[in-house]
């Protein structure tokens, strides 16, 4: 993702850096109560198996050894309580995501979940993280990392509050690679899932941004380039569903 000091994109749009945020946090603010039903909807179902693969890579211990995980921009909770249930009692999650509305959500949830002792919730920027060097064992991230003004700033970020031995692990959408389908991929992202959008949350152009930034992401390898530049080792890509979404994976070594 090309950018320059005074703007980036929002979705097809250049803004200026400033505004990004604040403009990406209304549109979370917009969809907080729908969002899962949403990816429910607009994937048919399939987030629920990609998450179940990055959770399968995090490989939380089921005993009670100690294991605090980081999920960024997870503020529903959805990949924690994954995490939560594949593993053991030494498990705690902190959730952090900039948007207070879709926190609200995760913490409504874990309430009902009884997952408040193991999970916390946590307003805070991906790119300023205020928490210590090497306080975690894992960092995840789900179709966040896009949405971030400095994709490279919250790369080492995430690479400074890792522990030695540490891994990060993205979920993020990509570029479809399977002729054919790209065309049909294309037909349905800008014309039905805004639709969809404006059905369900009554906000469309939430929506038909969230299918623009998709478009703006880099490549997996690219992508791949620059979380090697943070400073990660071992740094591998694992595409599913033609390459809708891409898995990535690094090392704090």
């Amino acid at each position: 993702m090309q950018q320059t000091e005074s703007t980036t994109h929002f979705g097809f749009q250049d803004v200026p850096y400033g505004d990004k945020q604040m403009l990406v946090d209304s549109v979370f603010r917009s969809v907080a109560r729908r969002y899962d039903l949403m990816n429910d909807l607009m994937s048919g179902g399939l987030h629920r198996a990609w998450k179940a693969a990055m959770i399968g890579a995090l490989n939380p211990p089921r005993g009670t050894q100690r294991f605090q995980l980081l999920d960024m921009a997870g503020g529903t909770g959805d990949i924690a309580f994954r995490a939560a249930e594949a593993a053991g009692d030494g498990f705690r999650a902190t959730v952090c995501d900039i948007n207070a509305d879709m926190l609200a959500v995760g913490r409504e949830r874990a309430a009902k979940q009884f997952l408040g002792e193991r999970i916390a919730f946590v307003e805070g920027n991906a790119e300023q993280l205020a928490f210590p060097d090497r306080s975690f064992d894992a960092y995840t991230i789900a179709f966040g990392i896009r949405n971030v003004p400095h994709i490279d700033g919250a790369l080492k970020e995430a690479h400074r509050v890792l522990k030695h031995g540490g891994r990060f692990l993205c979920l993020e959408f990509s570029h479809v690679d399977v002729p054919g389908l790209d065309r049909i991929y294309d037909l349905y992202s800008f014309n039905v899932i805004p639709q969809l959008g404006r059905l369900v949350t009554g906000d469309a152009d939430a929506y038909r941004y969230l299918v623009e930034s998709i478009r703006k992401f880099p490549k997996p390898a690219a992508f791949a380039d620059m979380i090697r530049a943070a400073g990660f080792a071992r740094v591998s890509w694992q595409p599913m569903s033609g390459c809708i979404v891409t898995l990535h994976s690094g090392w704090r070594l």
